[in-house]
């Protein structure tokens, strides 16, 4: 009874927030769970995706009890993580296909923002449909939204499954092996008692990580724009020139 009585105080004591927590309660499962909420379902924008990949990586290695607490089996999480992302946002797809629009007319909250739909159509229309839904996963809060976007503009199912997969593999796989790398070298940086303390930073800098596909696109966008108003512009006057008009 007194262990009955304590678990369900931990699960209401659960920070869904927390991804070291996330871990700790959930397991792998709790991973698949929130990579097909956060990328099929709206009300998972809030979840923290980067970071929970990231420390289930760290949760998967040699040193897992040391950090975390709990151990992982980094099998489950390379091929669950991504099919469940997958699937979630071929879910979102089909939402937006289904229902358009009227997804999205609902008033500003706490939680949800017109300006987040706002953002995803922004990147799939600056990128193009195969780039926005790759370069969407590495994005908190567009990975959410750019999936319905994508059905409620007409992007065809086909292409979208194509580049879901891509995009899946790439996000997931990539920040699990990350964290799975880099585990023994964070053990060796920070004392057990302290990963807490410095939890925070690392996500900030997971996240910047992540981040960085975007800020090469927008890097590469910016210096064609730039090498665009340098060239010399046509003529005008169907072709003549100061001389030919001062001729006249």
């Amino acid at each position: 009874m007194e262990e009955k009585t304590r678990a369900v105080g931990e699960l209401l004591a659960f920070n869904p927030l927390d991804a070291k927590g996330l871990l700790n309660t959930f397991g792998v499962i709790g991973v698949w769970i929130i990579m097909f909420v956060e990328t099929g379902l709206l009300v998972g924008f809030f979840f923290p995706g980067d970071s929970l990949l990231f420390l289930a990586g760290v949760g998967a290695s040699s040193v897992a009890q040391e950090l975390l607490g709990t151990k992982l089996s980094l099998t489950q999480l390379l091929i669950g993580a991504p099919l469940c992302a997958i699937a979630g946002a071929q879910l979102g797809h089909y939402l937006g296909a289904r229902y358009g629009r009227r997804m999205f007319d609902r008033p500003n909250s706490r939680l949800f923002k017109k300006e987040y739909v706002e953002k995803a159509e922004y990147y799939f229309v600056k990128f193009g449909p195969a780039k926005a839904v790759v370069l969407a996963r590495f994005i908190p809060i567009v990975r959410t939204f750019l999936n319905p976007v994508a059905g409620t503009i007409g992007m065809p199912a086909r292409q979208f499954f194509i580049w879901n997969v891509v995009g899946g593999v790439l996000w997931t796989d990539g920040i699990l092996i990350a964290g799975y790398a880099l585990a023994k070298q964070i053990s060796d940086l920070i004392p057990p008692e302290k990963i807490d303390t410095y939890l925070l930073p690392a996500v900030l800098l997971i996240v910047l990580i992540s981040a960085m596909p975007i800020f090469i696109e927008i890097f590469r966008g910016w210096r064609e724009r730039r090498h665009n108003k340098s060239l010399p512009t046509a003529p005008v006057d169907g072709g003549r020139t100061g001389a030919h008009r001062a001729a006249d």
